[in-house]
């Protein structure tokens, strides 16, 4: 199998677990709180961070990371100081860090990197560096919500009670904006910027339906998220086709079934104990 004769194949399927391990417990956060647009709005603006590294001879990889926290707590403050604001400031974070990086990466000299990689992600181009930036932004995710895991099931589901309980309730919001933003950077190497929303929520989503339990959405967010991700690989390395659009084709077809089921489930249930139509 090409598992056990290729090293990039086995840097690929590392990849995909790291990626899915994020993806399950952030992305139940940003589904549950309904943030996904901040999300983008992080996503989005990490190009210029991983312009201006290329440019000054960086690992863009921190670039992305420095953006990323960068955006996240500039998002959260707007989120929780100006609302009325918000998506004005989103949309504008949005377009001008991709721009910026665009500018940058164009300005670099010797300038031979495949943007489209960035854009579109390609999973079997993973390092082994890289996949050791993975695992370190890996461990301080699950550390991070190990130690806050009940705050933030407050701030998500009533947050309102999380303030009268006297939690730092911005604090809490903007450090899981901050999550948001590490999880951003993972994906990027998986599906690219484009795509790494769908990545972030489309497993979680698919959970959300069968559950409400947080534990065990997070738990069915990240088996899913590496099924996706497996999946995507294998069908893209057989046929030849971009792994990162291959991932979310199988991501958001699965979720599509999973809806239609779900509804079917509830029309049959609502059907057995009223007898009507629901």
């Amino acid at each position: 199998m090409a598992l056990g004769k290729y090293s990039f194949i086995q840097n690929a399927v590392m990849a995909g677990m790291l990626s899915s391990l994020a993806c399950g417990i952030t992305g139940t956060y940003v589904v549950v709180r309904r943030i996904t647009f901040i999300s983008g709005g992080i996503a989005h603006a990490v190009l210029g961070g991983m312009g201006i590294a290329y440019y000054l001879g960086v690992d863009p990889l921190v670039g992305a990371v420095v953006t990323a926290l960068l955006s996240a707590i500039l998002l959260g403050l707007v989120n929780l100081k100006a609302k009325q604001h918000e998506d004005t400031v989103i949309g504008a974070l949005w377009a001008v860090g991709m721009a910026v990086g665009i500018i940058f990466m164009s300005m670099t000299p010797g300038y031979n990197v495949d943007l489209m990689s960035f854009l579109f992600g390609n999973i079997l181009m993973v390092t082994g560096p890289a996949l050791r930036i993975l695992l370190l932004l890996d461990l301080i995710i699950l550390l991070i919500v190990a130690v806050f895991y009940r705050q933030f099931l407050l701030v998500c589901f009533d947050e309102e009670y999380a303030r009268l309980r006297g939690l730092p309730v911005d604090f809490l919001y903007i450090l899981l904006l901050c999550l948001i933003a590490l999880t951003v950077v993972i994906l990027i190497k998986v599906v690219g910027l484009i795509l790494v929303i769908a990545l972030l929520t489309l497993p979680a989503a698919v959970a959300g339906l069968f559950t409400r339990n947080l534990r065990k959405m997070m738990g069915w967010a990240i088996v899913l998220g590496l099924l996706f991700t497996i999946v995507g690989l294998v069908i893209s390395y057989n046929l030849n086709l971009p792994s990162g659009a291959m991932i979310i084709i199988i991501a958001g077809s699965s979720y599509l079934c999973a809806l239609g089921i779900h509804k079917l489930y509830i029309f049959i249930e609502c059907h057995k104990e009223t007898g009507v139509r629901p």
